[in-house]
């Protein structure tokens, strides 16, 4: 099998979750960088990377690094790379995006256009043709230049892998997919403890708890730009990996995760949304204000993302929203709070500073995951002195 390098983006400050999902697939780590991660794999991994990786937004196959500072160069360095090895004669190419990050090269459209002309003067002399239909399977390009050197991958994933094929319907502030899976893996919580969203939105983090509970493969269900690129990677191994995929699934188990959201409207949605992961019967969804948030059971979990005031007019009800929150969460007080928000002074209304703070970049806005760590639950065979009706509910 050939054996190529391969690039994932992800959130800024979650590359090390990223990291260790490619290491479970059994790749091996080239370099970790701000925001993406480099491996090396033979040809199945596009099909198994792109199934698989639950953090990634895509699986980019890498062509060349190189640096350029003039428009010429560029151009002649692009022009000697070896893309017939990757874009057959009837291969439809672009470079469908272009970025630049304190490089003397900072026009996208410039990059774009001239990369373009090198790769068909290449194909030209390789494929002695004078024009090219493009009529075939889709290769687009993407670019980035950082300090004057470029990072040049095709895309294998065609929609970004954040798009699940579940969320039909979302809230207002939608979190991706690929950033709840990413915020639950830096949490201790495991498929036998008791999970809470009290602000669930459109459904994503108990769903996508909902799906690692039950080892549900994020990409199971939805298909890939590189299922068309025949010269490059077998259609065996697509097939190969959602009959792995199709093994791994957890069915004969019993999930404890529940999402409330104060506005029914979007309860209902997050229900048909579930429907459509699979994973509905996995999951009680309720409307329900944060302000009623009651369990009986012992050592659960909250994973939430509440409103933080992006809208001008929603900061005055910030102060009193999370002290709202705090109240809430110390009634549960051997419970663990994980949450993601933009309110910096989250942690003075909550009333508690976090045992751990990441900065994690959602998009291009900076949040924080504060996580307040309750204690942990007694092992097996220890005293627990629980009331009745305590042992009951666990």
């Amino acid at each position: 099998m050939a054996i190529y390098e391969y690039i994932s983006p992800c959130h800024f400050g979650l590359e090390a979750v990223l990291k260790k999902e490619i290491i479970d697939l059994g790749f091996e780590i080239v370099q970790v960088e701000d925001g993406r991660v480099t491996y090396r794999a033979d040809e199945s991994a596009i099909a198994r990377a792109n199934t698989f990786l639950r953090t990634t937004e895509r699986v980019l196959l890498l062509v060349a690094k190189f640096k350029a500072e003039t428009f010429d160069e560029l151009f002649e360095k692009t022009k000697a790379l070896p893309w017939e090895k990757f874009i057959p004669k009837n291969g439809k190419f672009w470079v469908t995006k272009a970025t630049s990050i304190k490089s003397k090269l900072f026009s996208p459209s410039d990059i774009q256009s001239i990369m373009k002309k090198a790769i068909v003067e290449r194909l030209k002399q390789k494929y002695h043709l004078d024009w090219f239909a493009e009529t075939g399977a889709e290769y687009p390009i993407r670019v980035t230049f950082m300090k004057d050197e470029i990072t040049i991958g095709i895309d294998t994933s065609g929609e970004s892998l954040h798009k699940r094929g579940y969320r039909r319907l979302t809230s207002k502030a939608p979190l991706t997919e690929t950033l709840a899976a990413a915020l639950l893996s830096l949490t201790p919580w495991k498929r036998d403890r008791v999970l809470v969203d009290p602000f669930c939105g459109s459904g994503t983090i108990p769903i996508e708890a909902a799906m690692i509970g039950m080892n549900i493969a994020p990409g199971r269900n939805r298909r890939f730009l590189s299922e068309q690129w025949e010269n490059l990677i077998p259609p065996k191994h697509f097939s190969a990996a959602r009959a792995e995929a199709d093994d791994k699934v957890l069915r004969d188990i019993t999930l404890s995760i529940i999402g409330y959201d104060i506005d029914r409207d979007i309860v209902s949605a997050a229900r048909q949304n579930a429907i459509l992961a699979g994973v509905d019967h996995q999951i009680h969804f309720q409307a329900k204000p944060v302000a009623q948030l009651s369990s009986p059971k012992k050592y659960g979990f909250i994973v939430t993302n509440p409103p933080y005031g992006e809208r001008l007019e929603e900061k005055a009800a910030m102060p009193a929203l999370y002290k709202e929150i705090g109240e809430a969460f110390a009634k549960l007080d051997t419970w663990s709070y994980y949450i993601i928000t933009g309110f910096e002074e989250a942690q003075k209304y909550i009333g508690r500073m976090a045992d751990k703070n990441r900065k994690i970049y959602n998009g291009m806005m900076r949040t924080y995951f504060y996580q307040f760590q309750g204690p942990k639950p007694p092992k097996k065979g220890e005293s627990m002195k629980f009331s009745k009706e305590e042992q009951k509910a666990e």
